[in-house]
């Protein structure tokens, strides 16, 4: 079917059965680094803007404001080039360049508002972009507490549901804004009521509570001292499990180098905890996992031996659990 539209190609991505020991549950990935961009964010990105549009927020020319560290900002600068909006990302030194180069080449404006200071700056960008969008009577999508943002994913939970029926027991996803996975959740769940629904957020993200601590997978997790946003509906979660940056990263290089599947680093965290339920779940168990992103923007950082090294992530143990839970 011919598309007149890029945006119109978002949706209907594939899902992937990996090869997990036998015995072990059945573990589906819903590939979304299959939509345009890369990554499930544009899913949102564009309900957001539809909602807007809708709501009569946004007229015709008009300026989108987002504070990012990444993905919605490159589905946002897709969109705003789509339809002739100017589009605003304020960042932190936590995005990669890859993202930050990717909103640039849509056209994207790109505020840094870190100066020199590594890793989240979520409070500060926040404060940025709404100030932003106030003064200069911009519209500020506020990922974080818009109800468009998990609305967005409506489309891909009747997508599962499509290919699955009710044979979904468990759906496993990141907990960044909490889009994604409630908003999937939230319609699955109407249709399977005994389905599991699993949050995986990084050691040191508290938004499963515990103690705040510097972490290296983006676009996942609430650092301490940053308000875990509306989005994220507790009372949808059976369980929230946190998951180390080594797990996560070793997972997509052996994902990588042994089935030739290059996902993103918070999506191998993912992975990992799936495989892990997988090992103690009945045959005929489905674990449908969420992978929001590819490995394609990672190629600097997780798929990289120095950076890897030089942050002290690699992790022989972690590799060896990997190889027992994998065929």
């Amino acid at each position: 079917m011919i598309k007149s539209k890029v945006s119109d190609l978002v949706g209907r991505t594939p899902l992937l059965e990996l090869a997990v020991r036998d015995g072990a549950g059945t573990v589906l990935l819903k590939m979304e680094q299959f939509n345009p961009t890369g990554t499930a964010k544009i899913r949102m990105a564009r309900n957001m803007v539809d909602e807007a549009e809708a709501a009569g927020l946004l007229a015709p020319g008009g300026w989108l404001v987002e504070s990012t560290s990444g993905n919605t900002g490159l589905g946002l600068a897709l969109i705003a080039a789509e339809r002739g909006y100017k589009f605003t990302a304020v960042v932190d030194n936590h995005s990669c360049t890859d993202k930050l180069r990717g909103m640039l080449a849509y056209g994207a404006d790109i505020l840094n508002v870190a100066g020199e200071a590594e890793g989240l700056a979520t409070a500060e960008r926040d404060a940025v972009a709404e100030r932003l969008a106030a003064e200069q009577g911009a519209y500020w999508t506020a990922q974080h507490r818009n109800q468009g943002n998990p609305n967005g994913y409506r489309p891909l939970a009747r997508e599962l549901h499509d290919d699955l029926g009710d044979d979904i027991h468990y759906l496993y996803g990141a907990v960044g804004t909490g889009g994604s996975l409630c908003g999937t959740g939230r319609v699955l769940r109407e249709r399977i009521p005994d389905l599991q629904i699993i949050g995986v957020e990084p050691v040191g993200s508290v938004v499963f509570g515990g103690t705040g601590a510097p972490y290296h997978q983006s676009g996942t997790g609430t650092p301490e001292g940053s308000e875990i946003g509306g989005v994220v509906d507790y009372d949808l979660f059976d369980q929230g499990v946190k998951v180390t940056d080594s797990e996560a990263f070793e997972t997509c290089r052996y994902l990588a180098r042994n089935f030739g599947i290059l996902i993103g680093g918070s999506a191998g965290g993912v992975v990992y905890k799936a495989l892990e339920q997988a090992q103690s779940a009945k045959p005929g168990t489905t674990i449908v996992v969420l992978v929001c992103d590819g490995g394609d923007k990672y190629l600097d950082t997780v798929f990289n031996d120095d950076w890897m090294a030089a942050n002290g992530l690699f992790d022989e143990q972690v590799v060896h659990r990997l190889a027992a839970m994998l065929r």
